[in-house]
């Protein structure tokens, strides 16, 4: 079997940390660059690679495809794949695989803690209680009665996919009603499994929902979704949650619906344009705006674990590419 060559666009120190140390994988010519750089300089580095592993934020647009003659597969380190050419690889024979389910869990989690959080004003309490202000704040509560369980939520979930999943069986714990929607509903086995509810439409999920959490990929389809029309139809009071990715949201949308009062907090642990720079919009708005925002900075699926699963999956596809055989997970129209 000839040796396989590959190329890895990211953080080197990440791909030998993940990379479990095998024949296998240790026969495997490797060069890892980081991101950012001009395709020629991948080229060069690595001008007969069968395949490459990319970040998932990392670019893999066309003229690195094309200019890589013996290319077979691009693999994303993660979940997401927008950033890689699909078009490039399908004129060209690629497959474009991802790892997906590989962080589900974490993601989940992470969904999970930013419900919570914005529902108990987590960072607004704890600056209360350093500022010496604790009474203060917990009568305030008692007199308003408007501190919330969860479980008197109901919260709706816009995909349903491995993450959506994973989150629907931590809120099934909290005893939340949950409904979901997505293109093809689920069998009635899965939904009891979940303990979810299917709305068939994306409007009556919004009117419907205490919190509405985000789990789609970006397409040109969902990019910019979450629009002035869609914070308008959700519930007046209602908690929006993303740690899907920022590209899916119209950031000057969302602030108008904070600021109007009409949505109540927001959960992110994700924006558009990352990495985020301190000029971003959403974190230069006044006190009675942020105030109403709880960050997070893109960590719902960067667990170790996670990326231990991952490099498992990708390696499992380059042993399929060794072998000849057709990889899974793939996401582009090659194979298919």
């Amino acid at each position: 079997m000839k040796p396989l060559k590959l190329l890895h666009i990211g953080r080197a120190e990440a791909f030998e940390r993940n990379t479990e140390k095998s024949a296998f994988t240790e026969s495997v010519e490797k060069v890892s660059l980081p991101c950012g750089l001009p395709p020629s300089n991948y080229i060069k580095a690595m001008p007969n690679a069968d395949i490459i592993i990319a970040d998932a934020i990392a670019d893999v647009p066309r003229d690195l495809i094309s200019g890589l003659p013996h290319l077979k597969m691009i693999h994303s380190e993660g979940v997401a794949f927008n950033r890689f050419d699909l078009k490039a690889a399908d004129e060209k024979g690629v497959y474009v695989c991802n790892s997906a389910g590989m962080n589900a869990s974490a993601v989940a989690e992470q969904t999970l803690l930013l419900m919570l959080g914005v529902l108990k004003d987590a960072i607004n309490n704890d600056r209360a209680v350093r500022e010496g202000r604790q009474i203060q704040v917990k009568e305030g509560y008692m007199a308003r009665g408007d501190l919330i369980d969860l479980s008197d939520c109901k919260v709706s979930l816009i995909g349903f996919g491995n993450i959506g999943k994973c989150t629907a069986a931590l809120l099934k714990a909290f005893h939340v009603k949950t409904f979901y929607t997505q293109r093809h509903r689920a069998d009635e086995e899965t939904e009891k499994t979940y303990g979810v509810t299917f709305l068939p439409t994306q409007d009556e999920l919004l009117q419907k929902s205490d919190i509405v959490s985000l789990h789609l990929p970006v397409t040109p389809e969902t990019t910019g979704m979450c629009d002035e029309k869609f914070f308008s139809k959700m519930k007046k009071g209602s908690y929006f949650i993303n740690t899907s990715r920022g590209e899916l949201v119209n950031d000057e949308a969302l602030i108008n619906a904070l600021k109007s009062g009409h949505l109540k907090m927001a959960g992110l642990d994700t924006l558009d344009h990352e990495p985020v720079q301190k000029n971003h919009i959403l974190l230069n708005q006044p006190p009675e705006i942020a105030s109403k925002i709880i960050f997070s900075p893109h960590i719902g699926g960067i667990t170790g674990s996670s990326f231990k699963r991952s490099y498992r999956m990708i390696w499992e596809n380059v042993r399929r590419i060794a072998e000849g055989k057709v990889p899974v997970r793939v996401v582009n129209h090659v194979g298919k």
